[in-house]
């Protein structure tokens, strides 16, 4: 147990949000505290136990609390308890702040723009290969505080966003590693500037003994560290890794540039932990990716389709859209925004974009006299005119990317969602191939 322990233990506590992080940090603390639990979704189903605790609104402002555990989803600058929530700032803690108080384990905690899930995954995989007992944690979907049998050389990898780590105050990881930073989430963080000190608050938080793994070439993050504010030791790491490299792993997977990035950050956290080389190469050569990133679902002689569905800004899409092959881009959903689209021309001419659903302006006008673009209603009536579009193409090699550069929340309820959804209808226009 360790030295914070006592700040949750004979407390009341309000935990707002009850999605899975809020659920598991009410199973955790609900037998050493007194718990009441709050949502702004008055109609979510929920279990008995759940719902005894539930407290009104108008019953929050007569309690007194000792603290408050709030979700990564809240925003306190816009939500039922917003101006109840600015008032006990100091009270406010995090999931991940009750699990580092309760334990000592060796965290590595990969967060940034693109690819966390990705390189935490390979890391994950790594590790358990190499015997050792790692637990893969945080917003890859596994809240931490529902982890079982934890013992003390349990090693935990957890994918932090900047949501989880903006309201915490206590969470530490020795090992931290930031992939990359591009603008996103500005509508929750409002500036790229509280985004980026978001993320640092990953470093910012370790001490001397602490390694900080960080991309060499990121602007964003080199202007940040520029500041020497930080005790850990700085590890910048050589994310521009040759095809040469990559090829001795014989794994496709790792020859784009973004999956390369992720593997160079893996090799780098595998070296500070002296993994053994042969099972390392292994895992690499034996990977599949995750589903819905970058994951190709369909591939003969003159047609590959990717699901990219985990793309929720342009810059989590343009690297595929680099590739040299003709590009039929789906694109579509909720945008980000300060979200911009940034590609030499040089690669204009062979996209072709197709936006579906009903957030088509701000997609037309960020992409019109760039790409050739066809808007629809939805993402059915894309793909058939679509397909239309492709058998007239004589281009050789032709790449369906459904990679939709926005947030999901408008007709699904989340990019898993949207990913299968897409799986099923493609389905039904790949016999005409």
């Amino acid at each position: 147990m360790n030295d914070n322990s006592n700040l949750f233990i004979n407390k009341r506590i309000l935990i707002y949000g009850l999605g899975k992080s809020g659920i598991s940090s009410f199973k955790f603390l609900k037998k050493r505290n007194k718990i009441y639990l709050f949502d702004d979704n008055k109609n979510l189903n929920l279990n008995i136990n759940l719902k005894k605790n539930i407290i009104s609104h108008n019953q929050i402002n007569r309690n007194q609390f000792d603290l408050i555990i709030i979700s990564p989803g809240i925003d306190i600058d816009n939500c039922r308890l917003s101006k109840f929530l600015k008032k006990n700032l100091e009270k406010i803690y995090t999931d991940l702040d009750i699990f580092n108080s309760f334990y000592k384990n060796t965290c590595i905690t990969i967060t940034g723009t693109n690819g966390k899930s990705t390189t935490c995954e390979l890391l994950y995989q790594i590790l358990k290969n190499q015997k050792y007992d790692v637990r893969l944690a945080g917003n890859i979907g596994y809240p931490i505080l529902s982890i079982k049998n934890i013992k003390k050389k349990t090693i935990f990898v957890v994918e932090a966003s900047s949501y989880q780590l903006e309201y915490s105050k206590l969470f530490w990881s020795k090992y931290a590693v930031i992939l990359n930073i591009s603008p996103d989430h500005l509508e929750r963080h409002d500036t790229l500037r509280k985004y980026i000190s978001a993320k640092f608050k990953l470093i910012k938080n370790q001490n001397k003994n602490s390694f900080a793994f960080v991309n060499k070439y990121d602007e964003n993050i080199n202007k940040k560290i520029k500041k020497n504010e930080y005790k850990s030791k700085i590890i910048k790491v050589n994310t521009k890794i040759s095809n040469k490299f990559a090829n001795r792993f014989q794994n496709k997977y790792f020859l784009s540039a973004s999956n390369k990035e992720n593997l160079s950050f893996v090799i780098e956290i595998a070296k500070k932990l002296n993994l053994k080389n042969k099972n390392l190469v292994k895992t690499i050569k034996g990977f599949k990716g995750l589903n819905y990133r970058q994951q190709v679902i369909f591939r003969n002689k003159n047609i590959s389709i990717i699901n990219d569905s985990k793309s929720t800004s342009y810059s989590s899409s343009v690297e595929i859209l680099r590739d040299k092959n003709k590009i039929y881009w789906l694109i579509g959903g909720i945008p980000k925004k300060g979200d911009k689209f940034k590609m030499t021309k040089d690669h204009y001419r062979n996209i072709n974009g197709y936006i579906f659903g009903a957030n088509q302006k701000k997609f037309y006008n960020d992409l019109k006299n760039k790409i050739n673009l066809k808007k629809f209603l939805n993402l059915k009536r894309a793909l058939k005119e679509l397909f239309k579009d492709i058998k007239k193409d004589k281009f050789n090699h032709k790449t369906i990317l459904f990679s939709p550069a926005a947030a999901s929340f408008d007709n699904f309820k989340n990019f898993e969602h949207r990913g299968d959804y897409f799986n099923k209808i493609i389905r039904k226009f790949i016999h005409e191939i």
